[in-house]
């Protein structure tokens, strides 16, 4: 796949910190509306891969490209943002005296935002994206509650939905079912499916059961650079994710 055909690319990324190379000679590309799910063991580099993508770590060398054109190695983490990379952490982070539906509100990408939020400015185009944004994350029912009261995979849902609410073109999603319940998890596979018709979304995770669900091409790192890539079952039957990752 061509720079040009990709949403991020990445080729020749190394980064060492005191002599530890975190990422190791790391090429990976991925495509416009797709979904990766990123697998490996702990230490493989994924964090660091995140914080290379989103700006927050530098490459000692390698090229590191959004939608083709944009050299993500020359900006700051905000300009990244801007330019349409959200990344949600695993742990998630609300503002939980504050309602469902301001915090989407909060979240919203325009100059007015939070004094328009808070005060209750809103455009009916706005009100519109976020009545959908609400619908999506399967938060509708909730909207007028304090954000507190949600169950931990219904707050893991908003945080999400925060993410869409800034308009991001690539979603980066850290363990998004950790801590969820059975349905809760099932729900969160059919919702990242539905985000990924129009967004590009890398997954990492460490349940092998929701890759399978999620029904992806998978890639494993291992020591910073990529052991295995293909689908599920191509990945884990490879004898070096075996023996690394996966165990007997």
């Amino acid at each position: 796949m061509t720079k040009q055909h990709t949403i991020l690319y990445l080729d020749g990324v190394s980064v060492a910190f005191d002599g530890f190379k975190a990422i190791s000679n790391l090429s990976l590309t991925l495509g416009r509306n797709e979904m990766r799910a990123i697998i490996g063991p702990n230490g493989a580099g994924k964090t660091t891969m995140m914080d290379i993508i989103t700006g927050k770590t530098r490459p000692d060398i390698g090229d590191v490209y959004f939608d083709g054109v944009h050299d993500l190695t020359r900006l700051d983490e905000a300009d990244i943002a801007n330019l349409g990379v959200g990344r949600k952490f695993q742990k998630p982070t609300v503002f939980e005296m504050h309602t469902v539906e301001d915090n989407i509100a909060l979240s919203l990408k325009s100059p007015r935002g939070v004094f328009a939020a808070l005060f209750d400015l809103r455009s009916a185009e706005a009100q519109g994206r976020i009545d959908d944004i609400l619908e999506m994350v399967r938060l509708s029912a909730r909207r007028g509650e304090k954000a507190a009261n949600l169950s931990h995979g219904q707050k893991q849902w908003l945080e999400i939905g925060m993410l869409l609410a800034q308009d991001p073109k690539l979603l980066l999603v850290d363990e998004p079912v950790a801590g969820m319940t059975d349905a809760e998890t099932e729900e969160t596979g059919r919702l990242l499916k539905k985000i990924a018709q129009t967004h590009s979304v890398i997954v990492v995770e460490h349940d092998m059961h929701f890759v399978r669900e999620l029904d992806v091409k998978v890639t494993c790192l291992h020591e910073g650079s990529v052991l295995s890539e293909g689908s599920l079952d191509f990945v884990s039957s490879d004898e070096r994710v075996i023996e690394v990752y996966l165990g007997r």
